[in-house]
């Protein structure tokens, strides 16, 4: 007798533990189409080619870093499934591919989507569906608009915060100068125009010159910058990507034009626009940084650095290592992981855009020592410091402090 209630008593506890084990199991695990117990599918526009294709390695270093995620055992267990399209940094393109995403590959989120004018002309369409546009790769202010827009989030410093540090430096440093502004004529272009503008205060009205605007379909501006030397301002801001960066700085030593020339940092890498431009010509641009720049010996032993090199020859040999744009898509790419990660097996798009609403002191080792990922729900601009830098050589130096130019939506 004591035999047969012992078994009993072993088996309704083994009963039990599975109704406990199976119950969790089922209050634990929750997916959204493009999520299951062995993938999550994420989406990606990037322009791989068109006026904008030297942002196409970003898409790339993500596929290799995500690849890399897989070979490890995947995130929780789920390996990741990246579809990445290219919209040619057209606006009706990004929309196509957008609905092909969402509709047709049933991806979870579309994460890190490149392009102003390409994200406007998604946004709506993805709040209304109620999927992540997460991390979008541009800096406007207008991501940051979690009550409007509470399914599209940004990455980097936005714009406008950027612009208003390149003021605080010029009031400080130039206050009498006068300023020639050249923009690519779109809300990125016209949201660091703002920043700027907002920097100087009263007196943007007397020390702004020249705004001199391009669109991103012309083949060159060197018309542009024959244009604005003629206003014989002795700053200019360069508020343009990075084919048109380098063309600036190319044409701007042909003609020996030599304002002081603040560069936006979107067009700051060293191989996508100073190598092509030409070290001699890029002498003295200054710009501002988050990540580390790969080409400056102070972080030859840096852990963050030999993690990101060991990632290049494993996974991604073929990266251009002195190109920001493969250090960007490290670095973001590591950015969706953390909230894939903290998102358990919780793989709603509610409980994503939660995680992604909830990053806390977030350093990655490919940023620079003082900036953080700080997210909250009411405040969707994750990383809003910078430290200027000064071209000198064939690298950036950085000088002084990290400095924060939080803008709000």
């Amino acid at each position: 007798m004591p035999a047969i209630q012992l078994r009993l008593g072993a088996f309704s506890a083994a009963l039990a533990m599975l109704a406990v084990t199976s119950s969790g199991a089922l209050a634990q695990k929750k997916y959204d189409t493009g999520a299951n117990d062995t993938e999550i599918k994420i989406g990606n526009i990037t322009p791989y080619s068109g006026p904008a294709s030297a942002y196409g390695v970003i898409g790339k270093t993500e596929a290799a870093y995500f690849k890399k995620i897989n070979a490890e055992g995947g995130i929780n267990g789920r390996k990741i499934n990246f579809i990445s399209y290219d919209d040619a940094y057209s606006p009706p393109k990004t929309v196509e591919q957008a609905r092909k995403l969402v509709e047709s590959d049933e991806v979870l989120l579309i994460f890190n989507p490149l392009g102003t004018p390409p994200n406007s002309a998604i946004q709506k369409y993805m709040n209304a569906k109620k999927v992540p546009q997460l991390f979008v790769a541009t800096g406007a202010t207008k991501w940051n608009d979690p009550k409007d827009f509470p399914w599209t989030m940004g990455w980097q410093p936005n714009y406008q915060s950027e612009s208003r540090i390149y003021a605080k430096y010029i009031l400080k440093e130039k206050p009498n100068a006068k300023i020639a502004i050249l923009y690519q004529n779109d809300d990125y272009g016209k949201d660091y125009v703002k920043g700027l503008k907002d920097g100087l205060g009263a007196k943007a009205a007397t020390m702004i010159i020249a705004e001199e605007s391009f669109e991103v379909t012309q083949p060159t501006i060197d018309s542009n910058i024959v244009k604005l030397k003629s206003t014989n301002a002795d700053i200019f801001f360069n508020v343009t990507t990075p084919k048109f960066a380098a063309q600036a700085i190319k044409k701007m030593a042909e003609i020996e034009w030599k304002p002081l020339h603040f560069l936006n940092n979107v067009s700051a890498s060293i191989g996508a626009v100073m190598k092509p431009a030409g070290f001699e010509a890029s002498q003295g641009i200054i710009s501002s940084a988050y990540l580390k720049d790969t080409s400056d010996p102070q972080w030859k032993d840096d852990a963050g650095m030999k993690a990101f090199d060991e990632f290049l020859a494993k996974y991604f040999p073929e990266g251009n290592r002195i190109d920001g744009a493969v250090m960007y898509g490290y670095t973001v790419a590591q950015g969706l992981v953390h909230v894939l990660k903290a998102s358990g097996d919780n793989l709603t798009r509610e409980n994503v855009m939660k995680q992604a609403a909830s990053i806390k002191g977030l350093e990655l080792g490919s940023m620079l020592p003082g900036i953080k990922v700080n997210t909250s729900p009411t405040d969707f601009a994750p990383i809003s410091q910078l430290q200027l830098m000064r071209f000198k050589g064939d690298k950036w130096d950085l000088f002084g402090e990290v400095i924060s130019g939080d803008v709000g939506g």
